[in-house]
């Protein structure tokens, strides 16, 4: 094929985007980095202006020789905000240090202890946040007393309940995974465990948590030193310049104005910074659109039947990094109320080649086509996502991954009815529930009041089948639905399938590697092996070793289990 365009790729940047830069983070950069330098540079070039006695006249307003104006010694107040940037700024960072290492210790540790320790662990840590952190902070500092050092670690002590309690919800995820399980059992330390295997896999969220305190302490500690329990005189800070100024707001409020405006840009620099690392940790929710573009060759000029509701001509898929074709030059067609199943082993291009069709191409990949038109809509085109909830439905593998389990099966298998086109909750309710009984799901009622974990698989993948059929799309994408399941909830689901795609005549691109399963409910189907299809099958009846061309395909009934003629009329009539 010859040279082609990217099919998917962000707007603005030819390369694959781990990390997407953008105006916020770039912003917080820039505002840190001044303040940084003015951290550094101003109580060597400054202090004398600011500690020492003024030859102007004390308490004087703002004057092109003291642009703040001065204190009641007569110090310059623009000296005295930047000299004081040093020691707030390091107040901050050193207990938003302590408080995010003693958070994240705990929260890990409650995961990583005895069942008994660890409720008693996350109550107490329940407990520590309900109170409010400024208020912690300030019986803390009455304990400890006055000064910097007890400031800091009241603040610090204030904030690690907010740490704990972020780290143990990630850990409550990586905790039970498989790969933790598996160090647990092969006797790896938990200290080990934590730093290996749980802490790498939070850094991100904690990395965006630890920005977003560092604007809480700088308000924190000022506040603090503004009560008089911070720095103590001759040392100041921007909360004891605010303090100083108290007195004065009336009769000459440039004083204030100083460390008010330095507390307000640090503050926003780190809050711009969390926000900037948040999104481009994640590139999709920073404004980028993915953009679709034909491949250099043109299609070809045979008319799309009347009858067909997807064509696709020349998909080619492309990782981007190594430049490695991993789907190439696959055409096919789907007639309205057709299934075409797409078959091969993991890794042949089959999920590829429908994320394509479902616009939902991961980052690092890219793909062309010279033709992608849905139901007379030219996906190479801009396509909105209302347009495209509506014409395509998808029902993925494991459905237990696939359901949000702190929320209500009503809730969330409503939201594309609600949020993309614009029903009513009620009215998304009752479609939804028209679905459960469609797919003679028990008690459709209760099971809308119901979270994923009160279902059975079967059921559970019931419900998303009702849930992707809900908008009556053109195109259901089936990517190996029954996987998951056992035998005979997969008999049940793709005897569903089959009822409803005969009922609406809404096309199925069904994809598996079980032979045994596509013959019992595919029309037609493609062969894939390395990306390409190599063999094509226009009757299911002639999915038999003596039959089939390619030597691939007959690899792939060797491996299915033979069953005879009539168990095969017999399955076949379960599934209509």
């Amino acid at each position: 094929m010859g040279e082609t365009t990217s099919l998917l790729r962000t707007a603005g940047s030819d390369r694959p985007r781990a990390f997407a830069w953008n105006g916020g983070l770039i912003a917080g950069l820039v505002m840190l980095v001044l303040i940084a330098v003015t951290a550094i540079l101003a109580p060597f070039t400054l202090a004398d202006q600011a500690t020492g006695l003024g030859t102007s006249s004390p308490n004087s307003g703002s004057s092109p020789e003291h642009l703040l104006g001065t204190d009641t010694l007569g110090r310059d107040m623009l000296a005295r905000t930047l000299v004081a940037t040093r020691p707030t700024v390091l107040m901050a960072v050193v207990a938003t240090g302590l408080s995010a290492v003693a958070g994240i210790a705990v929260g890990i540790a409650i995961w990583l202890a005895p069942r008994r320790l660890r409720e008693f662990g996350l109550r107490a840590v329940e407990f520590a946040v309900s109170y409010p952190t400024m208020l912690v902070a300030i019986i803390m500092a009455a304990i400890l007393g006055q000064g910097v050092v007890q400031v800091v670690l009241a603040i610090a002590i204030a904030n690690t309940a907010g740490f704990a309690r972020l780290t143990a919800n990630l850990a409550a995820r990586i905790a039970s995974s498989e790969y933790v399980t598996t160090a647990r059992l092969m006797g790896v330390p938990m200290s080990r465990l934590a730093v290996r295997h749980v802490l790498p896999n939070m850094a991100e969220p904690i990395l965006i948590l630890i920005a977003g305190a560092f604007a809480g302490t700088l308000v924190e500690i000022s506040g603090l030193s503004f009560l008089g329990l911070g720095a103590q005189s001759p040392a100041f800070d921007w909360g004891t310049l605010l303090n100083e100024g108290l007195s004065k707001i009336m009769v000459n409020p440039v004083v204030i104005a100083g460390p008010a405006v330095a507390l307000t840009f640090a503050s926003l620099a780190a809050l711009l910074l969390g926000d900037g690392f948040a999104a481009a940790a994640n590139p999709r929710s920073n404004g980028t659109r993915a953009r679709f573009v034909r491949a250099a060759e043109p299609p070809s000029s045979a008319p799309i039947p009347s009858d067909v509701v997807l064509a696709a001509e020349g998909i080619t898929v492309t990782h981007e990094s190594s430049g490695r074709e991993l789907v190439s030059d696959v055409s096919f067609t789907i007639r309205r109320g057709e299934v075409l199943g797409i078959v091969g082993e993991s890794g042949s291009g089959k999920s590829l080649t429908a994320s394509v069709v479902a616009r939902l191409l991961s980052e690092g990949l890219s793909a062309s086509a010279r033709r992608l038109e849905l139901a007379g809509t030219d996906l190479l085109g801009r396509v909105s996502d209302r347009e495209l909830a509506s014409r395509v439905g998808l029902v993925y593998q494991d459905p237990g991954t696939s359901l949000n389990p702190a929320l209500l099966l009503g809730s969330q298998l409503t939201d594309v009815l609600r949020l993309r086109l614009g029903q009513t909750r009620r009215s998304a309710a009752a479609r939804l529930l028209a679905g459960f009984r469609d797919v003679r799901l028990t008690d459709p009622e209760g099971r809308l009041r119901q979270y994923p974990h009160q279902l059975s698989g079967g059921m559970k993948q019931r419900a998303m089948i009702a849930s992707a059929m809900s908008p009556d799309p053109d195109l259901l994408i089936a990517d190996e639905p029954t996987t998951a399941l056992d035998v005979t909830v997969q008999r049940e689901v793709l005897s569903v399938l089959k009822r409803m795609n005969a009922e609406s005549g809404t096309a199925v691109l069904f994809i598996s590697h079980d032979l045994g399963v596509v013959r019992a409910l595919c029309d037609r189907v493609l062969v894939l092996k390395d990306g390409e299809i190599v063999e094509r099958i226009d009757d299911t009846e002639d999915l038999t070793n003596a039959k089939v061309v390619h030597p691939y395909t007959k690899k792939l009934l060797a491996a299915t289990p033979v069953v005879s003629q009539s168990d095969r009329s017999a399955e076949k009539e379960a599934a209509v």
